[in-house]
């Protein structure tokens, strides 16, 4: 049984939903944290309504915020538990884009996934394992999970934007190349790449402008 993700939202500019963005929160962290960017970018995507659910699981190693799987080297979960976690919490981020787009009427063509670290690590596992593409896929400071298995396991492509800072000491930033080069020998054409400079494991604006960029050129927002 899945479980249901309470999720805050900022309505669209113009008040009519013609997109959605998802944002997809980082390892302890919560909805809100990512919500906030909605201010800048709403500016320029007016139709676009962005929505920020929480992770499903209390987090261990941050006991205020969330995570979409335990990670063991931090929390010292077993490689068991951190499986079964990110198994349930598929489950549970594909039931809620389901209920999403039928609550907002909007088709997957109308959504995009923007995730950082963890976050970004759900939506490059799940996206590419749904039935009808989405929009795109913004994703900031993560990796590709189980890259071997994508080949054989990959039902949608869409654009896919992959921004990292080169000071990350938390994902390392090769993570970003070596997730381009998978997504690539699974077929994928459109995947695009930014370095944020001297940039440590965040966001920088630059690379917000970059996502922005990509959302309304490549994504059709």
């Amino acid at each position: 049984m899945t479980r249901v993700l309470n999720a805050g939202r900022k309505e669209p500019v113009s008040g009519e939903t013609r997109s959605v963005v998802v944002f997809l929160h980082g390892y302890g962290a919560n909805g809100a944290d990512l919500l906030g960017l909605a201010d800048p970018l709403g500016e320029h995507l007016p139709d676009t309504l962005f929505v920020a659910p929480d992770a499903p699981e209390a987090c261990a190693g941050a006991p205020l915020g969330f995570q979409w799987f335990p990670i063991p080297w931090i929390d010292g979960s077993s490689e068991e538990e951190s499986m079964a976690g990110m198994s349930r919490a598929v489950d549970d981020l594909n039931a809620f884009l389901d209920a999403l787009m039928v609550d907002e009427d909007v088709l997957p063509e109308q959504v995009v996934l923007f995730g950082f670290s963890q976050g970004t690590m759900m939506g490059l596992h799940v996206a590419p394992r749904r039935e009808d593409p989405v929009a795109g896929m913004v994703g900031f400071s993560g990796r590709l999970l189980a890259p071997d298995l994508l080949v054989d396991e990959v039902t949608s492509r869409f654009p896919i934007l992959l921004v990292h800072g080169d000071q990350d000491d938390v994902v390392p930033p090769q993570s970003l190349p070596d997730a381009a080069e998978a997504l690539q020998n699974a077929g994928w054409e459109d995947v695009f790449a930014h370095i944020m400079k001297g940039t440590a494991h965040g966001i920088a604006p630059d690379g917000l402008s970059v996502a922005l960029a990509f959302m309304r050129d490549k994504c059709s927002l």
